[in-house]
């Protein structure tokens, strides 16, 4: 049996136990380079944290080796409004394993109190160092299963495809200390509440991250930055993501992390021409399965001054 021949069948499985078991996952958890610079996509608190207006795009394994491997893409945009008081974004996600789709388009708000606290932080910061974050977004999910692809022939669950459109209201807070930082989020907290197929069983997603900034002043151009984060849903184990970048003056950056019993992350990133950053990242699977092994990289633009900081 050929290599090509046992990844059609590892799809086919997988798409078997998924209509098996009618249940659809909100989506992908995104990796290291997603969550650490665009949290915006898992949290709508984070909109307008950023002192400039912020775009970025990312994708993940659409550079792996065979066809029908999880794939996602995401391009979003947020940025302040009235006097930095309040913050406003929208996206699109996509994600993609075998057979099945899952895309989502959203809109957030989000509404800020800010303070000031008298700290040792990098003359080179590039984020609002005391600012409080409550969001809130809505959005619409579709899943798209096209089982007739697989060719199984014989058997009632593949004999049509499925589709759906689904609303979905979610949540965020944030808190963005110059040392540290922490927020929560559930991107849907409707569930399948509003599903008119009951055939779908869609679970609510919760996020938590907590991450540190450690600088001192004898190394003045360096910052390490250690996070955390946790995903919950239900009917599954809860993961934890454990990582660690460093960077220097806002000019380049590296990084690994740890996904419980799922992959291991490498990561390095550049800063070009003050306005860009470019993170690439490889996700290693611990077990022996191709699919958890993923190229990805974002790419991110903020307006104005960008991400140098006189």
């Amino acid at each position: 049996m050929n290599f090509r021949t046992k990844t059609k069948i590892i799809i086919a499985v997988l798409a078997f136990v998924m209509c098996t078991l009618n249940t659809v996952s909100a989506q992908q958890t995104p990796l290291f380079s997603e969550y650490n610079y665009n949290p915006f996509i898992i949290n709508p608190a984070y909109a307008g944290v950023t002192p400039n207006t912020e775009f970025s795009i990312s994708n993940m394994g659409y550079f792996n080796a065979f066809e029908g491997s999880p794939k996602s893409f995401a391009f979003s945009g947020h940025g302040s409004i009235n006097e930095k008081k309040a913050g406003i974004g929208a996206g699109i996600t996509r994600d993609q394993i075998g057979v099945t789709t899952s895309t989502r388009f959203f809109a957030s708000y989000a509404y800020k109190i800010y303070f000031d606290f008298d700290s040792n932080r990098p003359y080179w910061q590039n984020y609002h160092p005391g600012v409080l974050s409550f969001g809130a977004t809505i959005g619409l999910q579709q899943y798209q299963d096209n089982l007739t692809e697989l060719g199984i022939m014989d058997d009632h669950v593949f004999a049509e495809d499925i589709n759906a459109t689904v609303p979905s209201i979610g949540f965020g807070f944030l808190f963005n200390h110059h040392t540290f930082y922490i927020g929560i989020s559930s991107p849907n907290v409707l569930g399948d509440a509003l599903v008119s197929d009951k055939s779908f069983n869609i679970t609510n997603t919760y996020y938590g991250y907590l991450g540190y900034r450690i600088y001192n002043n004898r190394f003045k151009d360096l910052m390490i930055k250690p996070n955390i984060l946790l995903k919950h849903e239900n009917g599954a184990p809860l993961q934890a993501d454990i990582n660690v970048a460093v960077s220097f003056k806002n000019q380049f950056e590296l990084g690994a992390g740890y996904r419980t019993s799922n992959s291991y992350n490498l990561l390095a990133g550049i800063y070009l021409f003050n306005n860009f950053r470019f993170m690439y990242s490889y996700n290693l699977a611990t077990n022996n399965s191709p699919l958890g092994n993923a190229h990805s990289f974002i790419l991110s633009c903020q307006l104005g001054k960008g991400y140098q900081v006189d």
